[in-house]
């Protein structure tokens, strides 16, 4: 009896084995796929990076051609983002608590009877 228990548990064990080495096979394909995604993105990023670089350089000619001040036109779009985003933050609480007050049914709107 000792031995037939004994191999029950070591056929047990290989089969759990077994499983497992199915499961870090898996994952590791899936890492090696998410490894060429990176690389992937990092070349593409690498490209835009060197894309945007080109385009700020042309920008930039055309700007100091009109006399346009860059840093400055940078500066104040800058400033107008942060104002229009605490403006934007205003307007929706603003929008919430409108809504929160009529959504709320009142006594003279004669929904109570």
């Amino acid at each position: 009896m000792g031995l037939g228990s004994t191999a029950k548990k070591i056929q047990t064990l290989a089969d759990r084995a077994e499983q497992l080495y199915v499961k870090l096979k898996e994952v590791h394909e899936r890492v090696l796929s998410v490894e060429g995604t990176v690389e992937d993105t990092q070349a593409r990023v690498k490209e835009l990076e060197s894309e945007l670089e080109h385009q700020r350089v042309v920008v930039e000619a055309l700007a100091e051609e009109r006399g346009i001040d860059v840093d400055a036109v940078v500066a104040e779009s800058a400033i107008e983002d942060v104002d229009g985003a605490a403006a934007g933050g205003e307007a929706a609480n603003d929008e919430a608590s409108t809504a929160n007050g009529d959504d709320a049914p009142t006594a003279s709107d004669g929904s109570g009877d």
